[in-house]
This record gives C-alpha cells, sequence and structure tokens, in this order.
C-alpha cells in the first residue's frame, strides 16, 4: 500500500501547482527524488507532528492543500486537539495519511499502537475517515478525496486483504445475499470474514469509508434482525453510527475487534491477531453461535 500512496502522492505534486507533501521524517528516503525536484512543495521538517498539524492549516488557510504522512498514534493522539482547532475549526481541508494501523507495528511496543484511532477521530465533526483495504482502494480513495477541500484521513494498512472488491468513497459494497443475518467487515478484516462466512447463509458488507458511515446501505440490507460487525478497530467504533437503526427496531448486534485494553503482547501481526481473536476461525465460531441466538 505504500508504493500505492508514493504513486499517488507523486501524482498529486507533479499535476497540482496548490499542493504539498509534507513528512514527519518517516519514509522520507523514498521521496528524496521528490523533494529534490520540488524543494519548495515537498519537505521532511522531522519529527513534530503535533506543531505541523498547525503549521499545514495554515498553508491550508492560504489556499494550498496539504498532505503529511506520519505514523497513526502520533498523528491521532499526540494532535488530535491541533486537528479540531486548526483543521475542523477553521473549515479547512487537508489530507493525513499514516502507517501503523492498529498493531501493524507488531514488535516495536504499544506505544506505537493505536486500534483506537478511527473511533477517537470520528468524534470530529465532518472529518473523513477512509480505511482502504488493498493498495488499489487507496488509490481510488484518494483520487477521489485528497482535492475536495475535507479534513481527509488516510489510514494504511501493511497487511492488504487478497480479495479485491471495486470501491466508491461514501459507500458500502454488498459482496453476498442471505437470510439469517447481515456481517459488516471493515477494511483489512475482509478476507479473514469472507473465510468465517464462507459456508454461513448470510449478507456480507464492506466498508471501507469509516466516516462519513454508509448507514442507508446498512438499513437495507439488515436481514432476520441481526448485525455482527467484524472491525479491526476498538470493538464498538461503530455503535454510534447504527444507533438510529436500533432505536427503532429489535435488533441483535454482536461481533469481533480489537478489545479495550492495552496491548502488552508482542510478537507478529498474525500472534495479536489470534490473541485478540480477529482470526476467521475464531469469528465463524462467534458468528454460528450469533445466528442460532434466539432473539
Amino acid at each position: 500500500m505504500r508504493i500505492a500512496m508514493k504513486s499517488c502522492v507523486i501524482d498529486m505534486i507533479r499535476n497540482h501547482s496548490n499542493t504539498m507533501c509534507i513528512l514527519i521524517d518517516i519514509g522520507a528516503f523514498g521521496f528524496k527524488d521528490l523533494m529534490k525536484s520540488y524543494p519548495e512543495r515537498v519537505k521532511n521538517i522531522g519529527i513534530f507532528e503535533d506543531g505541523l498539524v498547525g503549521v499545514s492549516a495554515g498553508l491550508a488557510l492560504s489556499g494550498l492543500v496539504p498532505t503529511i504522512y506520519g505514523i497513526t498514534p502520533f498523528i491521532v493522539q499526540r494532535s488530535l486537539e491541533q486537528l479540531k482547532l486548526d483543521y475542523i475549526y477553521q473549515n479547512v481541508g487537508g489530507n493525513f495519511i499514516t502507517t501503523g494501523a492498529a498493531y501493524d507495528f507488531s514488535k516495536l511496543g504499544y506505544s506505537h499502537y493505536c486500534p483506537e484511532d478511527v473511533e477517537t477521530l470520528k468524534t470530529l465533526p465532518g472529518i473523513e475517515i477512509l480505511t482502504p483495504g488493498t493498495p488499489k482502494q487507496f488509490e481510488t480513495l484518494f483520487k477521489q478525496c485528497y482535492m475536495n477541500g475535507k479534513l481527509s484521513y488516510f489510514r494504511m494498512i501493511d497487511h492488504c486483504n487478497k480479495t479485491q472488491v471495486d470501491i466508491e468513497f461514501g459507500k458500502a459494497k454488498v459482496l453476498k445475499r442471505g437470510t439469517r443475518g447481515t456481517v459488516i467487515a471493515f477494511a483489512e478484516a475482509l478476507d479473514a470474514t469472507i473465510a468465517a462466512c464462507e459456508n454461513l447463509d448470510i449478507t456480507l458488507l464492506y466498508y471501507t469509508t469509516a466516516e462519513p458511515f454508509d448507514l442507508e446501505t446498512l438499513k437495507n440490507n439488515i436481514v432476520n434482525n441481526r448485525i455482527f460487525i467484524c472491525e479491526p478497530f476498538y470493538q464498538g467504533t461503530f455503535m454510534a453510527d447504527i444507533m438510529p437503526i436500533l432505536s427503532k427496531s429489535r435488533i441483535a448486534v454482536d461481533g469481533v475487534g480489537v478489545p479495550r485494553q492495552v496491548i502488552r503482547t508482542y510478537g507478529t501481526k498474525e500472534d495479536k491477531d489470534m490473541h485478540l481473536g480477529l482470526t476467521a476461525r475464531n469469528i465463524n465460531d462467534k458468528l454460528v453461535q450469533f445466528l442460532e441466538k434466539e432473539l
């Protein structure tokens, strides 16, 4: 996905003279040629996330479109107040691309984890949160959003889906129709969810836009009054989004996600998926029990 991101950023800088790319040390070497070709518009300013948010918002107020690339927790948590005050309150647009989603940096310790990024950013009114599951999906979402005048957050992942799905900004994709319940998969959880649902009579929806949330597609595809959510973020991140449906109907909700706890274990991404229950087998076990439960 980083290769796709780099290609998108290069095209943006070459084709739009009012754009800037600002690096926070990470990945700067990969952009060395672009920095040499466009020294005024591609810069590495070092580790300075919270201050850079304010600086980039000033650039946006001057008419430029800034794109910032950094590590997820340092952008989302360290700089949250600046994102709110300098972008949302000032009503200006810019692009924030982050790497290290959830616990992709699995061996660097929990200071580099951020399964709370989507839920945290959803507290900012008007933000766009893009959660592609493949490089092609990143390209699609970036090209649709990067010049739209909004604060857009692009959540990159290192462990991409093998399943290719054509997607559109702001829209969920119906991948399968069944009668026993509705399953929602987000971002990189898709492959495990598909494997878990292979022999189950369910409707499967896939989301790559976390905000704005496509409630209409969900509302039109709820079957058997059951919703099961597979989210590679903190579990329960989307409960506020689906509340309007739940308040009007007797609908059961369950799912899998990252538990709301400090992840103190080390090991690979796969080790953590297994430890936290985000595997196809665990999803299947929990989903089967959910579908058989009486409402």
